[in-house]
């Protein structure tokens, strides 16, 4: 490696040091809010729940130390609807909240985690609440083009993925696919965000991930290119225990009821309009 190349490298592992750091600074101040229970004191309480959601600009996300987000915002209209208490818990990695999920820990899990056969063997699944894809995220080059510009160029190369996602799945139908092995590092200590900035920054070459999130992140860092689709559309639900039907029929009637009013026809325009 060139001195030069080293000094990229340097420079791009500092940038993603300081993200990765204002990420956790703002996850601490999110921590404090997911302490309170979110509750409707005109209503009875029916029930309460406990749910693990993830902090990306899609599902979770501070500004001005206040919580939004889609997924949050969402799931207070439907505490308010149901007369039920929510407490939020970071998701600090899929694969924990998942296991913590099966273990009754959670009541429910709020994530990137598309409603495919795979995980319908696993988990019960909530009505959709947003369609969405997986997208390659990859740097721009400095003479503006990038390296893969089909998926057949990804025989042979690494991908990222977030540990635990059903992504992996799609990744190795894709290798057979187009016939050649894509090689598949699960990164078990950081979520969609942080995987997205580790690829901004150089850290790792490419990684695989919703387009929802990455289309937010990309508007901040224009250095990283989205354009390559690896997988048709998909359901995104949120997700509970395979035993837990009852529970979630009645999240599923919450929802429908929720659906129909002018608030959440406002938040999904804030949100999916653009």
């Amino acid at each position: 490696m060139s001195a030069m190349e080293r000094k990229t490298v340097k420079k791009g592992s500092i940038a993603l040091y300081l993200a990765l750091l204002l990420i956790a600074i703002i996850a601490m101040i999110a921590l404090r809010n997911f302490d309170k229970i979110v509750s409707t004191p005109d209503k009875p309480q029916r029930d309460s729940m406990v749910v693990a959601i993830e902090y990306s600009p899609l599902s979770l996300y501070t500004y001005s130390d206040t919580l939004g987000g889609f997924s949050y915002d969402l799931l207070r209209m439907v505490a308010q609807k149901a007369g039920i208490n929510l407490k939020y818990q970071p998701m600090v990695t899929l694969t924990s909240s998942l296991n913590k999920l099966k273990s009754g820990e959670y009541r429910m899990v709020c994530a990137e985690f598309p409603v495919i056969k795979e995980n319908k063997d696993d988990y019960l699944f909530t009505t959709p609440i947003y369609v969405d894809r997986q997208v390659l995220v990859q740097r721009i080059q400095p003479d503006s083009t990038i390296a893969v510009k089909s998926l057949l160029d990804l025989a042979h190369d690494t991908v990222w993925v977030v540990d635990g996602s059903s992504i992996a799945s799609r990744l190795l139908n894709l290798s057979h696919e187009i016939g050649d092995t894509i090689y598949i590092n699960a990164d078990k200590e950081y979520g969609t965000e942080q995987l997205f900035l580790r690829v901004a920054t150089g850290e790792i070459k490419q990684a695989v991930m919703n387009e929802r999130v990455a289309k937010k992140m990309a508007t901040l860092y224009p250095n990283v290119d989205i354009s390559t689709s690896i997988s048709f559309t998909q359901f995104q639900s949120w997700i509970l225990q395979r035993e837990d039907s009852t529970f979630c029929d009645s999240i599923n009637s919450w929802l429908e009821a929720v659906k129909l009013t002018p608030e959440y026809k406002s938040l999904y325009d804030r949100y999916f309009s653009n």
